[in-house]
């Protein structure tokens, strides 16, 4: 398979022309791709100094680019050493344009300015930080999402997504010595979500922890029959509440955090109910 070098330029942070890079090449696997990553695009001076590097290592251009003068420059840059280019966000913006028969504003990075909504995302990452892995429970009820699981089931790092996403979690460990808080079972305002996860997945996930930090891979921890009793013992817990269940086994980050942002909307536009 032949390699390939994939030039993303993009005149703010370049955060979605590479979610979208990535989102097309999960499809190609095995593929040999160097990506090089040039953000912040926005003179014609800056775009002729990438040009030079592109033109030594030829290849495919994506670009999200929204200054007239500066994408038509890129363009006849890439017809003259005739590499192919393509605007990502041409397609959607010219639909939205159709659809809404507004003209789009032409400015860079307007998903990133400081407004109300930024504001919001910033504080649900706040509080989320605040409220890892069983911290200040006394203010769970200001959460929009509770997330419960056994260690290693990746409360926090979906926590982490669902905050950027501009959602207030806390999540808590489900331990079978030490019972979670008595207020986790009487919150109104917050969905409460139950991670699990296979066994034997999740004792290789804790092996791995463990060497990661240079400790015994063998132990108490990841003893079969001791995993398997705090799986059954948090979903027992998680189906006596009536809290709905995402199986994180064979899901991304990703995919897991879209699952409960589907709950979510589902209990708020129920008023509070969701069908586990």
């Amino acid at each position: 398979m032949p390699q390939l070098h994939l030039h993303l330029l993009s005149d703010s942070t370049g955060e979605t022309l590479e979610m979208l890079a990535k989102a097309a090449l999960a499809q190609f696997e095995g593929s040999d791709v160097i990506r090089h990553f040039w953000p912040m695009v926005r003179s014609q001076q800056h775009l002729d100094r990438i040009m030079a590097e592109i033109a030594s290592n030829p290849g495919l251009v994506f670009y999200t680019l929204v200054n007239a003068d500066t994408r038509l420059r890129l363009e006849e840059h890439c017809r003259s050493l005739a590499l192919p280019v393509v605007a990502v966000l041409d397609a959607a913006v010219d639909a939205l344009e159709a659809a809404l028969g507004q003209h789009p504003k032409a400015r860079p990075g307007r998903q990133h300015v400081m407004d109300e909504a930024y504001f919001a995302r910033v504080d649900a990452i706040h509080y989320t930080i605040a409220h890892d892995d069983g911290v200040n429970w006394e203010n769970w009820e200001e959460a929009d999402i509770v997330l419960a699981g056994v260690s290693r089931s990746s409360k926090t790092p979906t926590s982490i997504y669902l905050a950027n996403r501009g959602y207030k979690v806390a999540n808590i460990p489900v331990v079978v010595e030490s019972p979670p808080p008595a207020a986790l079972f009487g919150l109104k305002h917050p969905l409460v979500v139950g991670l699990t996860t296979a066994p034997d997945r999740l004792i290789q996930v804790r092996r791995n922890r463990l060497l990661s930090l240079g400790q015994a891979p063998e132990t108490a921890y990841v003893e079969e029959d001791r995993v398997a009793k705090e799986v059954q013992y948090a979903r027992r817990m998680f189906a006596d509440n009536g809290w709905p269940v995402i199986d994180v086994t064979r899901r991304s980050i990703e995919e897991a955090a879209a699952a409960i942002i589907n709950l979510y909307s589902e209990f708020r536009g129920g008023h509070g109910q969701v069908n586990p």
